[in-house]
């Protein structure tokens, strides 16, 4: 794992997505299987038709250790693009994790691998192989614009993308912003009088501003 990666995947997805005003945050209908998966990489994008996960083998083949495989499922919650076996296949090759706006099947297998999967939900219905779809070129996914390369963080909060032309200068928002709120909640948090004052502080910059 790189170490710009290493550094994403310490910081809340919550304090990335205000470092970037909210507008590359997935959909929130995408949630982690279980809310202790946490997860970041660089993303190795598959567009999938509809019905057909052939492009998602290729993914997983092509994709490199560490990597997290992100699907434009075009939001389908009826088949599929994946079960334990593949999703298995994956794991075992190295790929960090996946992320996609469709659902996957074999829920109870999946949970078992213990695998990061973020996703709209399960279905019972397979896909078909039929080889349509690309690999590794720009997506859209739960809503939000996904290009190869581009450093994924997913947590119990939800998904956010950063794009590779600023993953520098939002790390260094983020880490600044972490550090802020860690100040404010020691300073505040479980003290009447100073949460009084934040409070009166807040309200009365707000009343300005609105003036």
């Amino acid at each position: 794992m790189s170490e710009i990666v290493s550094a994403f995947q310490e910081i809340p997805t919550t304090c990335i997505s205000d470092t970037m005003q909210g507008l590359n945050n997935m959909d929130p209908s995408i949630k982690p299987l279980k809310e202790e998966y946490r997860m970041a990489g660089r993303a190795y994008t598959v567009k999938m038709p509809v019905g057909d996960n052939q492009c998602v083998l290729r993914a997983i083949r092509e994709a490199k250790p560490g990597d997290i495989i992100v699907v434009d499922a075009k939001g389908d919650t009826y088949r599929t693009i994946a079960g334990d076996f593949i999703l298995g296949l994956a794991q075992t090759l190295g790929i960090k994790g996946v992320v996609t706006d469709g659902v996957i099947r074999d829920i109870l297998g999946v949970k078992m691998l213990n695998f990061p999967v973020f996703c709209k939900g399960t279905t019972v219905a397979s896909s078909a192989k039929g080889g349509w779809g690309e690999v590794n070129v720009p997506i859209s996914c739960g809503g939000t614009s996904v290009s190869p390369g581009d450093i994924i963080v997913a947590d119990a909060d939800g998904v956010v993308v950063v794009p590779q032309a600023i993953e520098e200068e939002v790390l260094r928002k983020a880490k600044e912003k972490l550090v802020k709120d860690q100040e404010r909640d020691e300073k505040v948090s479980g003290k009447p009088d100073e949460v009084i004052r934040y409070l009166d502080s807040m309200l009365n910059n707000n009343s300005k501003s609105s003036r």
